[in-house]
């Protein structure tokens, strides 16, 4: 496939993608959109223009919500048709690419729309799927004959987390507040967070709303799953160690979490499928499986601190995680749990098992005794003040790219 649209070779929203988003247009106009190299289109106005007429399931236009809730809840035989479609209209010699008022009334530049939370998150659920991730951690805090707990290798552990407090890319945040126990002290002390992190997480977001008493299987889960997101779980490590016995995080997770603005669909990453880690001991019947159910994602995490350069700190891959998105929506639901429409659930930190793969300042540093050294001569234990953390993730395979674009977040002083 090729597209009027010139975009670079190396471009995540390739013709292959079609993600889907929400954006501001001329500073008013709010409209669900997709991307294809450094232009974004306009959705609404290409339905009003009947575009999409021949589309079942699709009489009302949708695209004019202020998140993408109305349109993934139509389901995947309306939103794949819609993707499929959208796909068509931008090849050479389409519909549209002839119609060239149509194009000037559509596309904009990148540069000159404000994106917007894609979706209206009801709830949020993070796990914590990463066999490297989770025997590093671990090791720190347990001991290496304790890295990982009994139930780990049985289950996708994961925890509710709060929905109000996750925002799009480009975000700022301050420093989050709260009691910590330093080495040696006998009692906490309040103050601002001195071990800010990143999480290097992906999450998924549902398209169904399911009654209570209900589950969903692993062989049901891909019909469940609109898209994907990157995603940037920031972490308060010394309010989360003291805070966590017994019942686990809370102040040191809830004050900020970030998510790309791009949805990519599941159908866009179907090339990327590969087999997943074999499971030891086998798993329960409701956590089995079958087909690639892991995705070859590669991500990259970045530190820019103010008036620096980007500093590369991360390289790892969606691949690595353990309990695949199949298991985490079976396991999550297997108790009668309902979900609704625009859930997300992340991975938990995606770490490989080199250095260089950790997904966490907590494991690059390790817990503070291995600094990283940037580009500037200075170093880093944790994230300082005034620091963006830059993460971006793509897909490649046989000329074909995909990829989430950028999930960017700077961190503020203490408020």
């Amino acid at each position: 496939m090729k597209s009027f649209i010139s975009y670079s070779e190396n471009s995540d929203f390739s013709i292959h993608n079609i993600p889907f988003g929400v954006a501001i247009f001329n500073q008013e106009y709010i409209a669900c959109c997709t991307r294809i190299g450094d232009m974004v289109l306009d959705l609404a106005t290409i339905y009003d223009y009947g575009f999409f007429d021949e589309i079942e399931g699709l009489e009302e236009n949708v695209f004019e919500a202020y998140t993408l809730n109305e349109f993934i809840e139509l389901g995947k035989p309306v939103t794949n048709a819609v993707r499929l479609k959208i796909q068509e209209l931008l090849q050479e010699d389409s519909k549209l690419g002839q119609d060239k008022k149509t194009v000037e009334q559509c596309f904009y530049k990148f540069d000159h729309v404000q994106m917007m939370m894609p979706v209206h998150i009801p709830n949020y659920t993070d796990f914590y799927s990463s066999i490297e991730h989770a025997t590093n951690v671990g090791k720190m805090f347990r001991g290496e004959e304790n890295a990982l707990l009994p139930n780990w290798k049985h289950l996708p552990v994961g925890y509710h987390g709060r929905a109000s407090s996750i925002v799009v890319s480009g975000t700022d945040f301050y420093r989050p507040k709260g009691q910590m126990k330093p080495p040696g002290a006998e009692s906490p002390v309040f103050g601002p967070c001195k071990q800010l992190d990143f999480e290097l997480e992906m999450g998924f977001i549902v398209n169904k709303h399911s009654e209570m008493g209900d589950s969903i299987s692993t062989s049901e889960a891909n019909d469940a799953i609109f898209g994907m997101v990157l995603f940037n779980d920031w972490s308060a490590r010394d309010i989360q160690s003291w805070e966590y016995v017994p019942l686990g995080p809370f102040l040191g997770k809830n004050f900020c979490s970030s998510i790309s603005p791009w949805v990519v669909t599941l159908e866009a990453l179907e090339p990327f499928r590969i087999e997943s880690p074999i499971q030891e001991p086998e798993v329960l019947n409701y956590l089995k499986f079958e087909g690639k159910q892991n995705l070859d994602i590669k991500l990259q995490v970045y530190l820019k601190p103010e008036s620096g350069e980007e500093n590369l700190i991360c390289q790892s891959n969606y691949k690595f995680m353990y309990w695949n998105m199949t298991q985490q929506l079976a396991h999550h639901t297997v108790n009668g749990c309902n979900v609704e429409v625009g859930d997300i659930y992340a991975s938990g930190t995606i770490s490989g098992k080199d250095k260089d793969s950790f997904g966490s300042m907590l494991e690059l540093s390790w817990r503070g005794t291995e600094p990283i050294h940037l580009a500037d001569g200075s170093e880093r234990k944790f994230i300082e003040d005034n620091d963006t953390i830059i993460m971006r993730g793509h897909a490649e395979k046989d000329g074909i790219r995909v990829g989430f674009g950028e999930v960017v977040g700077k961190v503020l002083p203490a408020k």
